[in-house]
Formats: C-alpha cells, structure tokens, sequence
C-alpha cells in the first residue's frame, strides 16, 4: 500500500465519520456528504487493483526476463 493512498484514503474516511457524528447532532441533510465520503475512503484504502504493474506492451518478452 502507498503512503499517499493510505494518507488521502484515511483523511476522507475521517471526515466522514466526522460528517455523520455531525449530522446525529445538528441536521440529517448532512448524510448526504458523510456517507458518500465515508465510502470513498474506505474504498482508496481497499482498492488493491492500483498496485499491480502491468507489462508494457511494446517491449518483447525477452526484454522482461533481463
């Protein structure tokens, strides 16, 4: 996993767990904003499809296995 996902994934989960305390205590519009930005970043930090590096398509096969 990379720091920078890890970073921006555990901000936006933060912000909207924030959002949906905040939403208990002072107006339920505010699940629009906290529930999406909580999934978001619960999303950024399980998504390990980012990580896999593909073959170039260009290079021959010889050229990987140097």
């Amino acid at each position: 996993m990379s720091a920078s996902r890890l970073i921006i994934g555990t901000i936006i989960l933060i912000i909207g767990i924030f959002l949906i305390v905040l939403a208990a205590i002072v107006a339920w519009w505010i699940l629009f904003y906290g529930i999406p930005l909580s999934l978001i970043g619960l999303w950024i930090l399980f998504n390990k499809n980012e990580d896999k590096i593909e073959k170039r398509k260009d290079l021959k096969e010889k050229e990987y296995k140097k």
